[in-house]
């Protein structure tokens, strides 16, 4: 067997054996990957196979464009496949806040866009079928404290302000739709649902597989060079001549491109998920919604399609899934939002990168001629991936860059970020050893 094929099948090996998470496993949607031809010429060649590099393959493929799409890992390697699945509409950001921030010519334009986020998504696995577990029955941002309500009031009175269907719920109501009374109310968003990403993920790549672009897994893109009016895509078992290139990797951004990893600051997110409770958990949020909470360091809970609880909260996964204080974070949580469940056993933990920018909002950046990335999403990876992902293939087909959801910025570097990412950790350990204990 040669060698090249001989070590294409250890790192498959390899990337098979180490699941990134509880969705690598209960993914309906089978793996795609083509074989990669060296010294190939395409139109487009992406690096990233996650939300926004699969999304413009497809985009692009369906718009006649050849596509290559180059992922180190496997499809939804990083933060795609381990994203908790909250298909939420819009930004963190109130609708206020994005309009100072953007103004009065991509403020309102992303708000429209970015709030119709879910339902694009939606339609996309509607059209092509995809075996993800998708709900469509909201999601709820549940107030932690009376704080925590005025904030929700606050952007319930935006939202509808707006015509947008998102209604605040009050203790009793929102007790009812989670199973417990340790919510002080909730903003439910009707836009909102929920999926199994890593299924989305690998329905993305076989829509564009059957499109026309061409995703190979297991290689790495080591140099991006200029050649003329186009690109000369280094991997480590050989060279694609692209017109144009996109980067899509977010969160796990390399040194392929100087200092993009260094425009934001990187958090991890971790989560739990329980084993099959066999209709125990019926009583916890029996509509299916994912929940996200408002307090500073926040936690999420939701049930799958076999249900399972999963529960997560910033930072990483400390100590095993049987033990550690990841492991006792989680049961403390769950015994005390939901004592009525009882002792539950877990199955699997993992953790992924967020990629959090000063302000919040992501950026489209232009790194060259005809070579652009979005990047900085700051935890709404799913319909920010998808709709850039589209944006970037309507660029490349024509589209002027004033129509594009935000304007093009230029590179800057948070100095900080490096030092902040490792307070932040500091800061979300010792939230799990006092929620272990409080």
């Amino acid at each position: 067997m040669p060698t090249s094929i001989l070590q294409d099948c250890q790192r498959r090996l390899t990337m098979t054996s180490k699941p990134v998470s509880l969705w690598d496993h209960s993914a309906e949607e089978p793996e795609v990957s083509q074989p990669f031809k060296p010294d190939s010429k395409v139109d487009v060649a992406i690096v990233g196979g996650g939300f926004t590099g699969l999304s413009t393959a497809l985009h692009c493929a369906e718009k006649g464009l050849s596509v290559q799409l180059f992922e180190a890992e496997q499809i939804g390697y990083g933060g795609s496949g381990r994203n908790c699945g909250l298909v939420n509409a819009a930004l963190w950001l109130p609708p206020a806040q994005v309009r100072e921030k953007l103004g009065e010519t991509y403020g309102p334009r992303f708000i429209k866009q970015f709030g119709k986020g879910p339902e694009y998504v939606f339609s996309l696995i509607e059209k092509h079928q995809m075996r993800c577990e998708v709900t469509r029955t909201g999601t709820i941002h549940a107030a932690h404290s009376p704080g925590g309500l005025r904030d929700l009031q606050g952007r319930m009175d935006e939202w509808q302000r707006l015509g947008e269907p998102v209604e605040l719920l009050d203790r009793a109501a929102v007790s009812e739709m989670i199973g417990t009374e340790r919510f002080y109310g909730g903003l439910l968003d009707h836009r909102a649902g929920t999926i199994n990403p890593m299924g989305y993920c690998r329905g993305l790549a076989r829509a564009a597989d059957q499109a026309g672009a061409t995703i190979s897994t297991g290689i790495r893109v080591t140099r991006l060079q200029k050649e003329g009016t186009g690109w000369v895509v280094e991997t480590d078992q050989g060279v694609v001549h692209a017109k144009a290139v996109i980067l899509g990797t977010n969160a796990y951004t390399d040194e392929l491109w100087p200092d993009l990893k260094r425009i934001f600051t990187m958090i991890n997110y971790f989560q739990l998920a329980t084993r099959p409770l066999d209709g125990k958990a019926a009583s916890i949020l029996p509509g299916k919604q994912g929940l996200w909470d408002t307090a500073p360091i926040m936690f999420n809970i939701r049930r799958d399609a076999f249900d399972r609880l999963l529960i997560g909260s910033m930072g990483k996964v400390m100590g095993t899934v049987d033990s550690g204080l990841s492991q006792r974070w989680a049961s403390h949580q769950i015994r005390k939002i939901f004592p009525q469940l009882g002792p539950v056993e877990f199955e699997t933990a993992w953790h992924g990168q967020i990629a959090m920018t000063p302000d919040h909002l992501p950026r489209i950046h232009e790194l060259g001629t005809n070579a652009y990335t979005a990047i900085g999403y700051n935890g709404r990876g799913i319909t920010t991936g998808t709709l850039f992902g589209k944006a970037m293939a309507d660029l490349l087909t024509g589209m002027d860059k004033a129509d594009l959801p935000l304007p093009i910025t230029s590179l800057s570097t948070v100095p900080s970020a490096p030092f902040y990412s490792r307070l932040y950790q500091t800061a979300f350990t010792a939230n799990q050893v006092a929620r272990s204990i409080v």
